[in-house]
């Protein structure tokens, strides 16, 4: 990489990095861009050249915490062998996350508004959902629930699991609560089974 590649690189890492501080502290419509790229010693201009505008940037941050939670979901998933194991591990990594307040504010409670509920849910989708899709076909292949069409079942759990979620979010105790939905979400889950 050259070395002006590698300051481009830089400052993008670094405006993304100061902007999910600052969305995650502030709230989207607290933050200014200007702000921000003065937070990193650069000008609103660079900001603009990497991310076009405010809404560019907190997408990007959006897109990031995103893969980030379905990079855990996977992670969580993949440290079993059987494929009901992974569903609830995965399920238990999705609903964790709602106790971390940088994503609470960011992907729960700022993106579906700033976005737009259909943006949000392509983001969704194409991260968690994806995996939870797949969970469910192994589940499915291994014979542990009944073969059945795979997409509302997915929509349906991860609808569940991101009102679930909202509600951790909002919960004066998160730990406390990931638990008692881990335990109802296994229980809606148990009823699946075979």
């Amino acid at each position: 990489m050259t070395t002006r590649a590698a300051q481009r690189a830089e400052t993008r890492r670094a405006l993304l990095d100061e902007g999910r501080r600052r969305f995650a502290r502030d709230g989207y419509h607290a933050v200014v861009l200007e702000e921000v790229a003065r937070g990193i010693g650069v000008t609103k201009g660079a900001a603009y050249h990497h991310f076009g505008s405010k809404a560019g940037l907190f997408r990007a941050v959006v897109a990031e915490a995103q893969d980030r939670i379905g990079a855990g979901v996977a992670a969580a998933a993949e440290a079993h062998d059987d494929p009901w194991d992974q569903l609830v591990a995965g399920c238990r990594a999705f609903l964790a996350a709602g106790s971390d307040p940088e994503f609470q504010r960011i992907v729960l409670l700022d993106a579906p508004t700033v976005l737009g509920w259909n943006e949000w849910r392509e983001m969704d989708e194409a991260s968690s959902a994806a995996h939870l899709g797949e969970a469910l076909s192994a589940v499915m292949a291994a014979g542990t629930i009944a073969r059945q069409p795979v997409e509302p079942l997915t929509r349906l759990l991860s609808g569940a699991m991101n009102e679930a979620a909202l509600w951790i979010a909002g919960t004066p105790d998160p730990a406390a609560s990931v638990n008692a939905a881990m335990e109802a979400l296994t229980r809606l889950l148990d009823g699946l089974r075979s």
